[in-house]
C-alpha cells in the first residue's frame, strides 16, 4: 500500500491534513473517503486498518482530519457537525478535481452520520458504509450533557470528552439539532451497509436498527459481535474493511486490475517502510498477495510470513504434482493434504554427521491421502512428493544474482 500526504484547503481557507492510500499496484479502480469518529483523527489505528483492507480490493482511500482535529487547521469549536459535512464535500471536490471523484463513503461513529448527509448531496457517490453510527446527530450531546448549562451561561468553555479537553461554544451545541438524519437516510436511495456491535456502549445497537428501518433497499446490516465502539482490536477493524470491500463489489462494475509492472520478472515485492511496518505487497502478472510478520515479532499479521509462503509454495507444488501423477496412473486419489512446517534444528538432533556440527534448515512434510489406495501406491506417492519442482529447488544448491535498479 502506497500512502501520499495531501493538504486540502476547505471552503473556510483552513488546510485539512489528509492521507491518500493507494493499492499496491498504485492503480485504483475506484476512490473512497473515510470519515473518522467524533474527537478522533485519521491516524486512529482502526481508520488505518480499514483503509488498508479497502486498498486490497482496489480502492484508493483518502482519510483526513476534520477541522480542528488531528493535524488539520482550525479550532475544535468550529468542527461542529455541519462543518464536518462541509469538510467531506470539500475533500470530495478536491479529489474529483485532482484525481477521481470518490464513489464510496465510509464513516465511523459521528463520521458515519456525516457521510450519510454528504452522500445525499453528492451525485457521484454510489454507496455508503457506516460503522457504529448514531441514528440522530444530537446523540453525541450526551458525552457532555452535564456541561451544557455551563455553556449556555459562559459561552466558550472547556469540556472533557473521552478524557481529553475540548473548547466548545453554543453554536457548536445548537448545530447538532439542525439535521434530521432519519429523514435524510429515508430519502437517500443509495446502497447502504450498516456495521454495528451489539455491545457498543457509546452508540447503542438500537441506533443501527433505526438507521436500517429508515433506509430503503438495497441495505445491509452486519453485526460486529464483541467489538467495542472504537474497534480497538485490530482483528475487528481488519474485518470491517474486508466486509466493506466485499460488499462494495456488488455495486461497482468490475474493471481490469492494472498491475504494478514486474519489470519483466515473475513477481515484484513492495514495502513502504514508513507507512506499512512489515506489511508487504507482492504481485505477479495477474495476482496480488500480502505478506507480513506475526504480531509476536512486531508485525501486523495482515498476511502469511515469508517462511509461510515458502511452505505454501512447497505445499501447492506437492499436491499438484501428486494429482498429475495419480491421474496419469489412473489411481483413485480423491484428495490430498500436505502439512508443512519449517524450523531450524541442530545436525546432532537430526542425526546428520558434519565435521563441524551446526544448525540446519528443517522442513517437515506430512501427507494424508483420501481414496482407495493400497500401501504400495501410497509409498510411491510419498516418493513422488519429493520430486515436485519446488521441493527439488529447495533441496538443491541455488545460485542467486542480485542487481540494483536505478531510478
Amino acid at each position: 500500500m502506497k500512502s501520499t500526504k495531501l493538504k486540502i484547503e476547505n471552503r473556510k481557507g483552513l488546510v485539512l491534513n489528509a492521507q491518500l492510500e493507494l493499492p499496491a499496484n498504485q492503480k485504483p479502480n475506484y476512490y473512497a473517503i473515510f470519515a473518522h469518529c467524533f474527537t478522533c483523527s485519521s491516524s486512529l489505528s482502526a481508520v488505518r486498518h480499514i483503509s488498508r483492507a479497502l486498498t486490497q480490493d482496489g480502492f484508493a482511500v483518502v482519510r483526513f482530519d476534520f477541522t480542528g482535529l488531528g493535524r488539520s487547521e482550525g479550532e475544535f469549536a468550529d468542527s461542529h457537525f455541519s462543518a464536518n459535512v462541509e469538510d467531506l464535500l470539500d475533500v470530495h471536490a478536491y479529489m474529483a478535481k485532482h484525481y477521481q471523484a470518490p464513489s464510496l463513503l465510509v464513516g465511523h461513529s459521528l463520521g458515519g452520520a456525516a457521510v450519510l448527509v454528504a452522500a445525499s448531496k453528492i451525485e457521484a457517490v454510489k454507496a455508503v458504509a457506516t460503522v457504529g453510527a448514531p441514528a440522530t446527530v444530537s446523540h453525541v450531546k450526551h458525552l457532555f450533557s452535564h456541561q451544557i448549562e455551563a455553556i449556555e451561561d459562559k459561552g466558550n468553555i472547556e469540556v472533557n470528552i473521552g478524557g481529553r479537553p475540548f473548547v466548545v461554544n453554543q453554536d457548536f451545541i445548537n448545530d447538532f439539532n439542525v439535521t434530521d438524519l432519519p429523514k435524510i437516510v429515508k430519502e437517500l436511495r443509495k446502497p447502504l451497509l450498516i456495521l454495528h456491535s451489539p455491545f457498543d456502549k457509546i452508540v447503542g445497537i438500537e441506533n443501527a436498527q433505526q438507521l436500517y428501518l429508515s433506509a430503503h433497499h438495497p441495505k445491509s446490516f452486519v453485526t460486529l459481535d464483541d467489538a467495542d465502539h472504537l474497534l480497538t482490536q485490530e482483528k475487528d477493524s481488519q474485518y470491517v474493511g474486508e466486509v466493506i470491500g466485499t460488499w462494495a463489489k456488488r455495486y461497482f462494475p468490475q474493471t481490469e486490475n492494472i498491475m504494478l509492472s514486474t519489470e519483466g520478472e515473475q513477481l515484484v515485492g513492495h514495502l513502504n517502510i514508513k507507512e506499512d511496518n512489515f506489511t508487504t505487497s507482492i504481485q505477479t502478472k495477474n495476482h496480488t498477495i500480502i505478506a507480513d510478520e506475526p504480531a509476536s515479532v512486531g508485525g501486523s499479521d495482515f498476511g502469511p510470513s515469508p517462511y509461510e509462503y515458502l511452505n505454501a509454495a512447497l505445499a501447492a507444488c506437492t499436491v499438484m504434482t501428486l494429482k498429475m501423477y495419480a491421474e496419469r496412473k489412473q489411481w483413485d486419489l480423491q484428495e490430498v493434504f500436505v502439512y508443512i512446517s519449517h524450523s531450524r534444528k541442530h545436525s546432532d538432533d537430526l542425526q546428520v554427521e558434519f565435521e563441524k556440527p551446526k544448525y540446519l534448515d528443517h522442513i517437515s512434510k506430512k501427507l494424508k491421502f483420501v481414496g482407495n489406495l493400497d500401501h504400495a501406491q501410497q509409498e510411491r506417492l510419498k516418493e513422488i512428493a519429493s520430486r515436485c519442482p519446488v521441493h527439488k529447488t529447495i533441496a538443491n544448491e541455488v545460485i542467486f544474482e542480485t542487481q540494483i535498479i536505478q531510478d
